[in-house]
C-alpha cells in the first residue's frame, strides 16, 4: 500500500491542524493504520494508532487528550487532529500500515508515509 502524507506546515503554539494521510494500492479497510513522529536527533515515536473499522483508538501518553486519530475508509485516508499544540511536537509525523495487529511499535507496520513536517512556534 502506497502512503501519502499531508498537512504539516509552521504552527504557533496553541493552534490545531489536522494531518491526512492517503492510501492507495490495497484494500484499505484491511489495515490498522499508525501515526509516528520523529523530532530532530531523536528516535522515531509512537503517536497513535485507530483499529480497521475505526472503533478502536490508542494514544501515546505525551498526546493523549490533544490529538484525536480517525479514519475515512471509504476516502481510504487516516487523520490526525493535533490541538493544543506545543513546540515539543515538533517534528515529521508518518503515517504507518499494519496487516497484523498494529500498536505502539513501529517495526511491526508493514508500510509508511514519506512524512510531512509540522514545526510548532513558541
Amino acid at each position: 500500500v502506497q502512503l501519502q502524507a499531508s498537512g504539516g506546515g509552521l504552527v504557533q503554539a496553541g493552534g490545531s491542524p489536522r494531518l491526512s494521510c492517503a492510501a492507495s494500492g490495497r484494500t484499505f479497510s484491511d489495515y490498522v493504520m499508525g501515526w509516528f513522529r520523529q523530532a530532530p536527533g531523536k528516535e522515531r515515536e509512537f503517536v497513535a494508532t485507530i483499529d480497521r473499522s475505526g472503533g478502536l483508538t490508542y494514544y501515546a501518553g505525551s498526546v493523549k487528550g490533544r490529538f484525536t486519530i480517525s479514519r475515512d475508509n471509504a476516502k481510504n485516508t487516516v487523520y490526525l487532529q493535533m490541538n493544543s499544540l506545543k513546540p515539543e511536537d515538533t517534528a515529521v509525523y508518518y503515517c504507518a500500515a499494519d496487516g497484523g495487529f498494529g500498536g505502539s511499535i513501529s517495526r511491526e507496520y508493514d508500510y509508511w508515509g514519506q512524512g510531512t513536517l509540522v514545526t510548532v512556534s513558541s
